[in-house]
């Protein structure tokens, strides 16, 4: 049978038959490790390696990452990477720049050997806030004039259901600067910073679409024909494609009315609603607001954002449940130091560390996911594994 690399700890078996993707690879040969290559890898770490990962593997210093009990091959690949210049780090480059592969290969099984580190001690930080959660409670103070969850029940007051989450946002701060002239909205808003602006405006982008409740004095039949020159911005029968257009499919129709009334006057500026608007007399505005308040709401293109769990189930597929990689070529991620692990995520995100998978994972992620990802696999117990591959039949 072939040699075997023992961790000092482990909670699963990862075995890999012969002809197995994942056993060919130069990497692979870390898994072939015996004790004297161990003691070896030890007297290279003691060189270049312990002044910042320490001889145990568990960093003392922020910024720098645990290394003991990480996968084996995962630590050979990144070392390679660093050598090559292929993953950016002055330090790391320095350190190991005159190491051969024989000697990197022996380094990364001693520091897969060891102990991993313990979960931090102390209380998690605190998760930060559901964004849909949070836009929920700060709605409160809106329903007032906009409805529970945002259908208008009052003549002149629009609804905010079916609008792009850009739409809300742009109209939002556009009262909060002044833009748009509205002394309630402009105080409202006044103490509101960009997260809950953005929260408000998820919100009401999520909920069901329903037509506002209010009366409707126009005549939709004949409203019909004046709307055909709407279509092309706001989308047929009201529904725009547009995430910075609003759509208009059952607005409140009085709403819609004083709008049109004040592009025409100019006391809203928009130079091509302008155009439009002074074409319609008082009866014009009313119809088209009727036709628009009669079609039916259609909710825009804006997803839910995923929580904790749901992402943290992502990153297990690769990195096993709770961080525990069970595959030598992908790292653990389980009490990792947090600051690393938000950096890691970040970098991904800004592409300036290279992984099309990993990069297109972090795409979607906010600064409150990878402050939450990142929390949430510090404090999960790191397992060490026992790598076992099976000999050629």
């Amino acid at each position: 049978m072939k040699k075997i690399l023992f961790a000092a700890a482990f909670a699963a078996i990862a075995i890999y038959g012969s002809g197995a993707s994942a056993q060919s690879g130069e990497e692979m040969r870390t898994l072939n490790a015996a004790p004297m290559d161990i003691a070896d890898g030890k007297h290279v770490a003691e060189m270049d390696c312990a002044a910042c990962h320490n001889l145990n593997g568990i960093s003392t210093v922020k910024g720098t990452p645990h290394i003991a009990g990480q996968r084996p091959a995962y630590l050979y690949l990144a070392l390679k990477e660093y050598k090559s210049g292929a993953r950016i780090s002055e330090a790391m480059t320095n350190a190991i720049k005159f190491l051969s592969d024989d000697a990197l290969i022996k380094v990364s099984a001693y520091f897969a050997s060891l102990d991993p580190a313990p979960v931090p001690a102390g209380p998690p930080g605190a998760a930060k806030s559901d964004p849909v959660e949070a836009g929920k409670a700060a709605s409160a103070a809106c329903a007032g004039c906009h409805g529970d969850a945002g259908v208008s029940q009052i003549p002149g007051i629009p609804s905010l259901i079916g609008l792009d989450t850009k739409y809300l946002v742009d109209a939002m701060k556009a009262y909060k600067d002044g833009q748009r002239k509205n002394d309630t909205m402009k105080s409202m808003l006044a103490s509101l910073n960009d997260v809950t602006i953005n929260n408000l405006a998820l919100f009401y982008a999520l909920q069901k679409p329903a037509r506002a409740t209010t009366p409707v004095s126009g005549d939709a039949a004949a409203g019909k024909a004046a709307a055909a020159s709407c279509n092309g911005c706001h989308g047929e029968s009201g529904v725009s494609s547009s995430p910075g257009t609003p759509s208009l499919a059952g607005q409140e129709s009085q709403y819609i009315v004083t709008a049109l009334a004040e592009y025409k006057s100019g006391t809203r500026n928009h130079d091509t609603m302008k155009g439009l608007a002074s074409t319609l007399d008082d009866n014009g505005m009313k119809n088209l607001a009727a036709y628009f308040a009669a079609q039916t709401p259609q909710a825009p293109n804006v997803r839910k954002p995923l929580s904790t769990a749901e992402w943290v189930e992502r990153c297990n597929r690769c990195h096993g449940v709770n961080g525990n990689s069970t595959d030598p070529r992908f790292p653990m991620l389980a009490s990792q130091r947090v600051e690393y692990l938000q950096k890691a995520l970040l970098d991904y995100h800004a592409r300036t560390r290279q992984s099309g998978e990993m990069a297109a994972m972090a795409a979607g992620l906010s600064d409150d996911d990878v402050d939450n990802i990142a929390n949430f696999y510090a404090r999960q117990k790191a397992r060490a594994v026992l790598f076992v591959p099976l000999p050629t039949r």
